[in-house]
């Protein structure tokens, strides 16, 4: 079947719909269009339903911004969590405090800068004097080291540890893609975020 010459027009809106997301050309979207045309209505419907369910009732948690189904995630709600360190990451079980969710690393080259991002309510959150120490654990690249000084810069005036995880990630490496051992590893041998700013 060609994707220049739909024999139906139901085929052609979804597969444009499909075609709209991230990463999903014409081609991957006509072929994930005919995979659910061949599934049971049921598994379609239930399929439609999640993301219909998705975008009216997921919400963004009041204390970190992490999406949640509630108003206060279950992280955040935790009474096993430690909730005098804050950090930017979830993916081990070395960190028991609670995260913070900036939205997004500063990029001039993207457009993105601080007031695009989640700061302000950092800071008001380390302003409320309950937070006694702030790891950053952004990604060691140009954009996660620029927002990482630039954070450092805001909470100078507060009395409040600013750690960095140690560069157990490869400059350049998205921390999305470490593996748990080794984050694991750069949060138990955090050093204080001023001794990595080059003097």
């Amino acid at each position: 079947m060609s994707i220049s010459n739909f024999p139906s027009k139901l085929l052609e809106n979804t597969v444009d719909e499909f075609s709209r997301l991230p990463g999903i050309g014409k081609k991957s979207a006509l072929r994930l269009v005919l995979h659910l045309l061949r599934q049971p209505t049921d598994d379609v419907n239930r399929f439609a339903q999640s993301i219909i369910s998705l975008k009216r009732d997921i919400k963004y948690c009041r204390e970190c911004n992490s999406l949640s189904d509630t108003d206060i995630c279950s992280i955040c709600s935790s009474p096993k969590r430690n909730s005098s360190i804050l950090m930017s990451i979830e993916a081990t079980s070395q960190y028991n405090g609670l995260y913070y969710v900036l939205g997004g690393l500063i990029s001039p080259m993207d457009g993105v800068g601080p007031a695009d991002l989640n700061i302000e309510g950092l800071l008001n959150k380390i302003s409320a004097g309950t937070v006694k120490e702030v790891i950053m654990a952004l990604s060691a690249t140009m954009e996660g080291d620029t927002t990482n000084f630039y954070i450092y810069k805001k909470l100078k005036p507060f009395d409040v540890d600013v750690t960095a995880i140690a560069r157990g990630v490869a400059f350049g490496d998205d921390l999305e893609y470490a593996d748990e051992i080794t984050l694991g590893r750069a949060i138990v041998n955090r050093v204080k975020f001023e001794s990595t700013v080059a003097n």
